[in-house]
């Protein structure tokens, strides 16, 4: 079974696009490539049994199994050696991506405080978008007496557009809220 943003993009957004920058073949129609999100744990280098709380988070809200990210190098400032875990991430694809950013459009940007929209400047210059939300536990699948520390997370979502203009118009199609 598709998703709903999946089967808006099949049978509305194209055409939305054709119509627009009037693309001659069906394969230069943008589309979503993957969705990364990224959760950094800094305090891990002192309490290792934070990032196993770190991925519990992230495997609830991407429904995937997150890979720990290490340190590529030592940094006595942060109390940092080589090979240490600081932080998780996830990278989404096909129908499972496109379920998170119906989960993250319709349930978890509403119930971020003081939300006002999303950046739309935040583009790449190859029609990728990147941003961040401070507190993971506006998604729903997180239970706010069990979270060990509220942490923030990095989101970018790729996309095979060429330009800013052409990836902002196919996240606007699906009901990104940006603020211009």
């Amino acid at each position: 079974m598709q998703s709903r943003f999946r089967e808006r993009y099949e049978k509305e957004l194209k055409k939305r696009m054709i119509e627009k920058f009037g693309y001659k073949n069906e394969h230069a129609i943008p589309r979503l490539e993957k969705i990364s999100i990224n959760m950094g744990v800094g305090e891990a280098s002192q309490n290792r049994g934070l990032i196993d709380g770190a991925a519990n988070d992230m495997a609830l809200i991407t429904g995937q199994k997150p890979v720990i990210t290490k340190s590529k190098a030592a940094n006595a400032a942060f109390k940092l050696r080589e090979n240490m875990p600081v932080g998780v991430k996830v990278t989404l694809r096909r129908e499972r991506m496109y379920e998170f950013l119906d989960r993250l459009v319709t349930v978890a940007l509403p119930r971020v405080r003081d939300f006002r929209g999303t950046n739309g400047k935040s583009f790449d210059g190859r029609g990728n978008y990147a941003m961040g939300i401070e507190e993971h536990i506006v998604f729903p699948e997180i239970d706010y007496d069990k979270v060990d520390k509220i942490r923030g997370m990095d989101i970018v979502i790729c996309t095979t557009a060429n330009t800013d203009e052409e990836a902002k118009e196919l996240l606007r199609g699906f009901d990104v809220p940006f603020k211009d």
